[in-house]
């Protein structure tokens, strides 16, 4: 049983510390995320999920701990051990990333430019393929400012999918999006995770997002410079701890605690 619960898990993060200069955002932070699921990194500002999320693609490295993919530790990787642990990764960035003066086809044909050998008709077949998993089959000749928000934002999806990885990122995909779109979006995050088998890792603190798409979440907490609460959403919904109970009533902290306590953060 042991060996079977090991191999479901893909991505083992082991007493993570994260800090710059003398603050530390993180310290001794772990916890897993396992094949297939829809892993949600949540917390209100100041708490560490952007911090989290660059330690986790490989744009910054820790003051100390691992980040384990299977076996292999993304901290200590070098060289091309390195290169193919972040071959498994794609990323989406909040802004979507999208070069203006490209095509959507561009756009998604970038990673397979830079990464494969491909002759230029499979590239577009490639970034076809992949556009029409986003819903975008169509609209592969049109530029990012020709299509709206949320289109530019599967369109950045289907470049994180170019490659083929086996863990997606995304960083705040419902940011900017209205409650419409904002669902569509979800049910094409479930339905790529649900066809593919993808695992995705999702920072985000969209309520009706978390709602709508998490298998697990992990919640962050600034006071604590970790986790406050990790676990199946119902989970974590039970946890009595003050701050998860705000986030999930939406309740400030003065409220929460009465007209003479000290408010920390706002938790968004």
């Amino acid at each position: 049983m042991a060996d079977a619960v090991t191999a479901d898990i893909l991505i083992r993060v082991e007493d993570l510390t994260v800090a710059y200069d003398d603050a530390v955002v993180l310290d001794g932070l772990g916890f897993h995320v396992r094949r297939g699921e829809v892993f949600v990194i949540l917390g209100g500002s100041g708490s560490g999920k952007s911090s989290l999320l660059k330690q986790l693609i490989g744009l910054q490295r820790p003051r100390a701990g691992r980040i384990l993919y299977g076996e292999h530790d993304l901290v200590s990787a070098v060289g091309g051990a390195r290169h193919a642990l972040l071959r498994r990764i794609g990323v989406a960035y909040q802004g979507g990333a999208l070069f203006g003066s490209r095509t959507l086809r561009e756009n998604v044909r970038l990673p397979l430019e830079e990464f494969t050998d491909l002759p230029p008709e499979a590239l577009d077949a490639v970034a076809d393929a992949r556009l029409r998993m986003v819903g975008l089959a169509g609209f592969e000749e049109h530029l990012p400012s020709e299509v709206s928000g949320g289109m530019a934002k599967r369109a950045a999806l289907a470049r994180a999918l170019a490659l083929d990885p086996e863990v997606l990122f995304l960083d705040e995909p419902s940011a900017g999006l209205d409650p419409i779109t904002s669902a569509e979006l979800d049910d094409t995050i479930l339905t790529l995770s649900a066809s593919l088998g993808l695992t995705f890792v999702v920072v985000t603190h969209e309520l009706s997002s978390i709602e709508a798409i998490a298998d697990r979440v992990l919640m962050l907490d600034r006071e604590r410079r970790g986790a406050v609460a990790c676990g199946s959403l119902d989970e974590v919904r039970r946890s009595d701890e003050p701050f998860v109970q705000r986030f999930f009533q939406r309740r400030a902290a003065r409220a929460a605690a009465g007209p003479s306590a000290s408010a920390p953060g706002d938790p968004t």
